[in-house]
């Protein structure tokens, strides 16, 4: 029952809020933006204690002030998510203006293939819409299964609909079809700021330990393509911003697991540079160090946020 309703009401979401009018989706977001930060409910504490390692030396009215800027952030980014389908292709290319783009087109002229690394900032969608519409780039990506099914079938109907190319995260066979897109000249994009599995690479990230994906490491030092991180932000206005960052370079020495964990810690390291300067459009909502995960059981994610989390997933 719980299920069915989730899936109902993310339905509806893509239903109505897409024919809205774009001040009042905007206003409903911050609405219910507000109304969830009023709550205090767990993840609005998690992402406070999160925000707590990224501004070490706020006082608690400054992470309270984050976090209700984080917030609206976030519901930024489902308002725009659920109307990016009737958005016209003008309207796409001109709420995204990302800096050193060069990186991107250089490497796709190249032929060998590109990674795109993100951290759960600002709107990887609307990034992802950007890149096939404005660069004329289809890409490949991977998405971590939800529940209920329903639910993981629409999101991904969604993400095809805007032109992306979506695996299941599950079953052994994604590393190898990104693999072959990118031998073939392609694009990969993957979200890559978060996996608490045994397979994840242990970085070092504001001060503390965590655990990112090996994927993209692996992927450049396997086929060749270059490895790019790439940041989102919000400002003021209705266009996001965002950067893409010099390359990360396979290290000469090493096995294969060393160069992977240099790799991982250098996208960490971008990664938080980033978060720093833009801490309220960080969507880290869930547990992300290694010192918070026991116990884990209270604090799951919910499920449309599972769609943003995981080993690299979109």
């Amino acid at each position: 029952m719980k299920e069915r309703l989730i899936d109902s009401l993310y339905g509806a979401g893509w239903g109505a809020v897409k024919t809205l009018p774009e001040p009042a989706a905007r206003a409903l977001g911050r609405t219910v933006a507000d109304a969830a930060w009023r709550r205090r409910g767990k993840g609005v504490q998690r992402l406070e204690s999160n925000l707590a390692r990224v501004v070490p030396d706020a006082d608690q009215a400054r992470l309270r002030e984050l976090s209700r800027a984080g917030m609206r952030s976030y519901l930024r980014y489902w308002m725009e998510s659920f109307r990016l389908p009737a958005w016209s292709k003008d309207r796409v290319r001109a709420g995204f203006e990302p800096a050193d783009v060069h990186y991107l087109t250089g490497g796709l002229a190249a032929g060998n293939g590109v990674v795109l690394a993100l951290p759960h900032m600002a709107n990887w969608d609307l990034a992802g819409v950007w890149v096939t519409t404005k660069l004329e780039t289809p890409f490949a990506t991977v998405a971590e299964r939800l529940k209920p099914e329903s639910l993981y079938d629409r999101f991904v109907a969604y993400r095809e609909g805007l032109g992306m190319e979506v695996l299941p995260h599950t079953g052994g066979s994604a590393f190898g079809t990104l693999a072959r897109r990118l031998r073939d000249g392609g694009l990969v994009c993957l979200v890559a700021d978060r996996d608490l599995s045994a397979s994840g690479v242990e970085v070092d990230f504001f001060g503390e330990k965590t655990r990112m994906p090996a994927g993209p490491a692996l992927l450049a030092q396997q086929t060749g393509a270059l490895l790019l991180p790439v940041t989102l932000w919000y400002d003021d206005s209705p266009v996001m911003q965002g950067r893409v960052h010099p390359p990360v370079a396979v290290p000469d020495g090493g096995n294969r697991a060393e160069r992977t964990a240099v790799m991982t810690q250098a996208l960490a390291d971008v990664y938080a540079s980033g978060i720093a300067e833009h801490p309220q459009d960080w969507h880290m909502l869930q547990r992300l160090w290694l010192a918070d995960l026991a116990p884990r059981a209270a604090d799951s994610p919910p499920p449309a946020a599972a769609d943003r989390t995981g080993t690299g997933t979109a």
